[in-house]
């Protein structure tokens, strides 16, 4: 008999009681209902509306309920509809009437509340930890890599060689940025609704800055319909997640790209990689491939809560019990796939070599030969034209830029010189773009250094999450 049953004659036919229970779901968040059940059972006693005698019967109760299902023990009933009936049915079979009074003063409304923000804001300092993993390994590999030369791309077409610790930081800043995203739906869920009962709060002398206090919330929110309706940190997770994914697909694109055998700059190792059914040669970029496509669903997610909130009157409605599942997958989701990042690129191979042939093809060094000519006094626009025209009898004559012989440059220009060679070099390119921010190897030291110090900030911040 369900624990609302008293109004009804009868039941709920079997179809609709399967369609309309969410205990699957909510088995992951039991830990949660049961740490939100002694909060208010210990307030209760505190404020006198229980014996204390109860309260205590009804914590011993609680944790050996979630010791039997910590230990696999624990007798699922199929008739609960969720997971407070689950516990909370259990509790009153084992001690009878104190389990009945735990109820006193709650709705399952700000019960579920209570669950689903302390559910999300440990999935989301689980996310925050991984979070700094990815970037400490992109850091280390950053270093590990510090000079090597690798062509820029723009539009995916060659454009002006760069140091790959350059490319990865950019990944790691993007990563830095997710954090941020992070510590806010973190900080959008530390509100406590507990109290807040169905709507209305409640007759009940309840001291809801104890059960903040008690659950580890920041404060108690200071609206009961706004407590039990709000799902908005929720759609902070998913947003979070969301474009984190976003920044993983977009790396696993490069690792996909980089180590096909056209490009080359990289070899995934065995641990990362799967081979063909049928063909005995290929070594496939699986993972990369798999984290790339699970960003769609993690996107989904998100689309989904926002379709499902859209048009919810206050204050509370059952189309909000849609709201777990998708946080619970895209939380789960982002954490493996930033696990899986982390392992690939800890275990790759990256082949330098490769990288600087081809950072030397693709005319790369075009920019710096027409700011050549512009520091020897030429108009950059008149450069950039004199440059454009070289690049096009180099293609008509199946040359490089390093090919030319100063004769064919001084065909273009009388300035140029012999000191045109330096300006050929790919290392050289990208040694001499100083600049804050820029690509040269005194830039990304300076970088470097402020991505370490960055990440030892955030570090700290997540330890006190």
């Amino acid at each position: 008999m369900a624990l609302w049953s008293g109004r009804f004659e009868q039941g709920v036919s079997e179809f609709t009681q399967e369609f309309g229970a969410s205990l699957e779901d909510d088995k992951s968040m039991y830990a949660q209902d049961i740490a939100g059940s002694i909060a208010h059972a210990k307030m209760l006693a505190r404020q006198g509306v229980i014996p204390q005698e109860d309260a205590e019967k009804i914590e011993a109760g609680l944790l050996k309920i979630k010791g039997q299902i910590d230990a696999g023990t624990f007798e699922w009933d199929v008739n609960d509809e969720d997971i407070h009936m689950a516990v909370e049915g259990a509790l009153i079979r084992d001690i009878g009437a104190p389990g009945a009074r735990l109820h006193t003063g709650r709705s399952r409304n700000d019960q579920v509340a209570t669950d689903i923000r302390l559910l999300a804001k440990d999935m989301l300092r689980e996310l925050a930890k991984e979070n700094c993993k990815l970037r400490k390994t992109l850091l280390l590999a950053a270093e590990k890599n510090f000079d090597v030369v690798m062509p820029g791309y723009t539009h995916m077409q060659h454009a002006q060689p760069v140091l790959f610790s350059h490319h990865l930081l950019a990944y790691f800043w993007m990563f830095t940025r997710d954090l941020k995203r992070i510590a806010f739906a973190f900080e959008d869920a530390d509100a406590n609704p507990l109290g807040s009962a169905a709507l209305a709060g409640t007759t009940y002398p309840l001291d809801r800055f104890y059960t903040t206090e008690l659950l580890g919330f920041d404060h108690p929110i200071p609206n009961s319909m706004d407590a039990v309706s709000d799902r908005d940190y929720l759609l902070d997770l998913l947003f979070a997640c969301s474009v984190s994914m976003m920044h993983l697909s977009r790396l696993c694109e490069e690792i996909i790209t980089w180590s096909t055998t056209e490009f080359g700059f990289v070899t995934l190792s065995d641990e990362y990689s799967t081979g063909s059914s049928i063909m005995p040669q290929k070594k496939n970029p699986d993972f990369a491939e798999l984290t790339r496509g699970k960003s769609g669903r993690v996107v989904g997610n998100l689309v989904a809560l926002l379709v499902t909130m859209k048009g919810l009157p206050l204050a509370y409605n059952k189309d909000l019990q849609e709201c777990k599942q998708g946080a619970i997958d895209s939380a789960k989701t982002l954490r493996d796939c930033m696990t899986c990042m982390e392992g690939m690129i800890d275990t790759w191979t990256v082949h330098t070599d490769r990288m600087l042939d081809e950072a030397k093809a693709g005319f790369t060094a075009a920019t710096d030969v027409a700011d050549y000519l512009a520091k020897k006094g030429m108009p950059f626009r008149r450069a950039h034209e004199v440059v454009g025209e070289l690049v096009l009898y180099c293609e008509k004559h199946g040359k490089g830029l390093e090919d030319l012989t100063l004769a064919e440059f001084q065909t273009a220009s009388d300035l140029f010189g012999e000191d045109v060679a330096q300006d050929l070099d790919p290392a050289g390119i990208a040694r001499a773009r100083n600049t804050y921010g820029g690509t040269g190897h005194d830039a990304v030291r300076v970088q470097l250094g402020e991505a370490k110090a960055r990440l030892q900030s955030d570090e700290a911040m997540v330890e006190g999450m």
